[in-house]
């Protein structure tokens, strides 16, 4: 990052500041030296303007629609990659080798099991819990029982962090489930990919054999690759704050889960899927356009448009296709929120008064519905 020098004038007092350049993307004025020069602080509610960090991770271009991971646009990691493959980008700065690619698996494959105890953990919880109650719970406790990888200060014992934290999500993610519809518990099987792994823990049980579906397992993977970094997004800056106390890498993660769980954030599409459930029938629909057209009723499409992507959401294209994908293997016929979606889907693409403000359905709504035709 390269500096020149900025000038602001306050009143009759002229601040020279560092004007910064990244490698792509906008300049910034480090106003690190502001109060001190000027015994004033800036104001800038919700981060519009305000770089917190230096990162090489990730970039987006809300105006352009793009998105890039280390350097690499989303579509070529979504479509030609896998999720796992993303995790090494992400966190070694280069995509693997074969050799690379097959260590890495393995690591992440040797840690999918969790301690036995957290079996009994499970059931202090309500059966009726929200799962992300759970896994604010489950992953806070990762640091009462792996005590070896809880210094953060440590680069070895963050990246062991990091692998566990990789591959026992999905682990405490399907215990949850099982454990809201009273079924037992599914270990790993380690000869299965990740994703696939995860949808044998959901929704197998012991009493007969689960064949995983290719298609199903090749979106859910998608749908990770395309949730896996979002720059310095809620739960991202939330992990980074408790990070900078010194707070164990388990404990931060779980920081950044209570903040997935926003209706704003993490569970947009939860909210996506409670609208389509209000609305009920495609007869329905014409009625609720009409209410999120009328500027004094309350009432807010869910998963459309984006506070960052003034164009279409790069994410939202991929997903759009995965969506489609998903529901010809499983059949929307039967179901009426999955028709009322595709109906709404149909309306804001070519409607004049969605398409004008760029209310495009985002990845929210697409995730939502894929994710609810998949159970």
């Amino acid at each position: 990052m390269t500096a020149t020098k900025g000038t602001i004038k306050v009143g009759d007092a002229s601040v020279e500041l560092p004007v910064r350049e990244g490698t792509i993307g906008p300049s910034v004025i480090d106003i690190g030296a502001l109060y001190g020069k000027t015994g004033m602080f800036t104001y800038d509610p919700g981060f519009t303007s305000t770089a917190a960090c230096e990162s090489q991770i990730t970039y987006i271009d809300g105006d352009a629609g793009v998105l890039l991971h280390r350097g690499f646009p989303i579509e070529q990691l979504a479509e030609h990659g896998d999720f796992l493959e993303t995790c090494f980008l992400l966190l070694h700065n280069h995509l693997p080798t074969a050799s690379e690619k097959v260590d890495f698996v393995n690591r992440v494959t040797r840690h999918t099991m969790v301690h036995e105890q957290m079996a009994r953990f499970f059931q202090g919880f309500r059966r009726d819990a929200h799962p992300m109650a759970v896994m604010v719970a489950s992953v806070g406790a990762l640091s009462a029982f792996y005590h070896d990888s809880i210094d953060i200060s440590d680069p070895y014992q963050r990246m062991v962090a990091s692998m566990r934290m990789i591959a026992k999500f999905p682990t405490l993610a399907a215990m949850a489930y099982k454990y809201h519809i009273g079924q037992p518990f599914v270990f790993p099987k380690n000869d299965l990919d990740y994703t696939s792994n995860f949808l044998r823990m959901c929704f197998s049980v012991p009493c007969e054999e689960y064949k995983v579906n290719p298609v199903l397992s090749r979106a859910l993977d998608r749908i990770f690759i395309l949730h896996a970094d979002h720059e310095q997004n809620a739960s991202t800056s939330t992990v980074r704050l408790a990070g900078s106390s010194g707070a164990n890498p388990f404990a931060c993660i779980a920081a950044g889960v209570a903040c997935l769980w926003g209706p704003a954030h993490g569970g947009a599409n939860e909210a996506a899927l409670k609208m389509l459930a209000e609305i009920g029938t495609p007869e329905r629909i014409p009625h609720f356009i009409a209410r999120a057209k009328d500027k004094n009723d309350p009432f807010r499409l869910m998963g459309f448009g984006h506070r960052v992507y003034k164009n279409y959401d790069p994410r939202a294209r991929i997903m759009q296709r995965t969506t489609h994908e998903v529901l010809a293997e499983v059949g929307v016929k039967d179901d009426p929120l999955l028709q009322v979606a595709m109906e709404l889907e149909r309306i804001a693409l070519h409607d004049e008064y969605f398409v004008e403000r760029k209310l495009y359905p985002n990845i929210d709504f697409y995730s939502g519905i894929t994710l609810k035709a998949m159970g």
